[in-house]
């Protein structure tokens, strides 16, 4: 699944972050009453979301890795070329000094893209589940 932003920094994934530190709480403090209202024997409703709970995870988190994975793998083709033309420098390119800083530079790049692909998933539905939840009485 690629990324919409080109751009990762890690600012923003900070601020994905710092979202998802607010929002994982609320869900989890929405269900906890829920859970505590429902009593022994559930509503449709609540089974609903109880049922729901366990497989967005598992969704989400299938979701995140596999995003990491295609971006970690593609980030890997890229440097290791990178590399290799840092080693075999073209006759009039660029200096080998230049190409191995660039390379560092698409390195961390690249750690940061698998970190927001990684997040993406998990932030999406965590962010909408609170939006979701804080519309929805627990009664």
């Amino acid at each position: 699944m690629p990324s919409r932003r080109k751009d990762v920094t890690a600012v923003s994934l900070a601020t994905r972050g710092h979202e998802l530190a607010i929002a994982v709480p609320q869900v989890i403090g929405h269900r906890v009453v829920r859970m505590a209202l429902a009593g022994p024997v559930l509503s449709a409703r609540d089974h609903k979301e109880f049922s729901g709970m366990v497989a967005e995870k598992q969704v989400a988190f299938m979701q995140s890795w596999m995003a990491m994975w295609s971006h970690a793998m593609q980030a890997q083709q890229r440097l290791a070329l990178s590399l290799w033309q840092a080693c075999w420098p073209v006759p009039g390119g660029a200096h080998p000094g230049q190409t191995l800083l660039q390379a560092g530079e698409a390195w961390h790049r690249a750690s940061l893209g698998v970190i927001d692909q990684g997040l993406a998933p998990v932030h999406r539905k965590a962010t909408a589940n609170a939006r979701r939840l804080a519309r929805t009485r627990l009664r």
